[in-house]
């Protein structure tokens, strides 16, 4: 039987009782069987992974252990350079010898950690937009439901995770994809705070924005992955001497303060099972010791708009060549977004850096009454495929973010793990948003397990996808 989480994989390989070839032959099965519906993969590296698994059994063999990612089936986005393959940030405008025969800081750590690599997963189109079926990559798809979407723009490597094709993998993040994937795919994601994971060798969205970070099952996995892949790394400037060592994680939370945040994330529209699943989890977490206290988050609105004029102007400053030259090439949502930062001046870009600023200030008052902040991560399961698009008929990113809560995140730059936390009516996932103070993983990680200590929201599998491939 195939263990169910990166942990239970590592001690199972460690017991003897799995070898890394045989979890990779899985990934490789599952890969084979529901990739063609879900379109988790832009490109695979079945051969390369097995030849990777054989050397990570023969190196555990001979006492060789290179840590918990050992012979661990892992998948990256394909924004992330890796040498196996070309980097196409799903887009037909990227030049495929970017990043031709390097590694990205993220994945070379992965590499010397003994991970087996799978392949590429899809994403939106240079990690923002929405998706296009006019130009030649796969749609994503979610598990749960084929009709609905996986989120962005990490979606294959949500998809992935919950759909068993790898045990963990790295997405990326700048207004929420790391989070949205991880909700609406019924996995645990962490974006981690803003400089602890060197981002060089990733194709950039939003310079002042942009975090790398893990998708697996659980916070305990997301842990495991974040030891690896933390630290400073001389080619990225935003980069800080911060390494990563998980806590204990005992499911006690005594003397823990959580913050709850419900002003702003239930708006109309919401599904009627996000509130009670909302109030079910913060029950979870008080039962383990942690002391629930009613709180605001500062510059709400501020903060998200400050995202998206953030997000629109450093995007234009990376494409407004190609944006003038190549326009048609580019899918609809993505060129839309990238032109709204040409209706942004300078001294907007700039009072949107200051407001950022005030704004992480007042948020560090507040995190010295509380260590932890909880909210839903959205207000919906999976939005349908179908209902992304805007009134003009045409995709629409606004769409979606009228019903996720992440972008304020990106914008103060603080850590934030999403966890599954139950089910709307139509089986879809709901998840719980946990943020913590700047470098405050340690915190919001203990959280997140205790809560998956007590319950199995993480555990359940989207039979969906494979009753409607078989």
């Amino acid at each position: 039987m195939t263990p169910e989480t990166l942990t239970d994989a590592a001690k199972a390989l460690r017991a003897g009782t799995v070898t890394s070839v045989a979890l990779t032959e899985a990934a490789i099965a599952a890969a084979d069987a529901l990739d063609p519906a879900i379109g988790t993969y832009l490109a695979r590296f079945d051969e390369y992974a097995l030849d990777r698994a054989a050397q990570a059994d023969a190196e555990l063999a001979r006492g060789e252990d290179r840590g918990l990612l050992h012979g661990i089936p892992f998948g990256v986005k394909d924004i992330l350079a890796m040498a196996e393959g070309p980097t196409t940030a799903q887009s037909l405008i990227l030049d495929r010898t970017w990043g031709a025969g390097k590694d990205a800081p993220v994945v070379a750590r992965l590499k010397a950690a003994g991970a087996v690599i799978t392949g590429k997963t899809t994403t939106m189109e240079f990690a923002c937009g929405m998706p296009d079926a006019t130009k030649p990559f796969p749609v994503p798809r979610n598990p749960w439901n084929p009709e609905t979407w996986p989120g962005g723009s990490s979606s294959g490597t949500g998809s992935g995770v919950a759909a068993g094709m790898f045990f963990a993998g790295l997405g990326t993040d700048t207004g929420g994809s790391i989070r949205i994937p991880a909700a609406f795919c019924g996995v645990s994601g962490l974006m981690p705070t803003f400089g602890r994971v060197p981002k060089s060798g990733c194709v950039p969205l939003g310079y002042s924005l942009d975090h790398i970070g893990p998708l697996a099952r659980t916070a305990r996995d997301c842990a495991v992955v974040l030891e690896v892949i933390a630290g400073l790394h001389d080619s990225d400037p935003d980069c800080v001497d911060a390494p990563f060592t998980a806590p204990e994680f005992t499911g006690d939370l005594s003397g823990m303060r959580i913050g709850v945040v419900r002003r702003h994330h239930f708006p109309e529209g919401s599904d009627p099972a996000v509130a009670p699943s909302f109030d079910a989890a913060l029950a979870v977490l008080a039962e383990q010791g942690a002391t629930l206290v009613e709180a605001e988050l500062p510059y709400w609105q501020e903060m998200i708009t400050a995202d998206m004029v953030t997000m629109g102007c450093e995007a234009l400053a990376y494409h407004r060549g190609d944006l003038l030259s190549r326009w048609p090439d580019y899918f609809v949502a993505t060129r839309a977004m990238m032109a709204t930062g040409a209706m942004v001046s300078g001294a907007d870009y700039v009072q949107a850096q200051r407001v950022r600023r005030v704004a992480q200030d007042a948020l560090a008052a507040l995190f010295e009454t509380v260590n932890v902040i909880a909210c839903p991560t959205a207000s919906t399961g999976a939005p349908k495929i179908d209902d992304l698009a805007g009134p003009d008929g045409q995709p629409d990113v606004g769409t979606l973010f009228s019903t996720v809560h992440t972008p304020y995140w990106d914008s103060v730059g603080n850590p934030v793990l999403a966890v599954p936390m139950g089910f709307t009516g139509d089986g879809l996932p709901l998840s719980l948003q946990l943020a913590g103070p700047a470098f405050g993983e340690a915190a919001i990680l203990r959280a997140g397990d205790a809560l998956q200590q007590s319950t199995d929201w993480h555990l359940r599998i989207p039979q969906p996808a494979v009753e409607g491939v078989a």
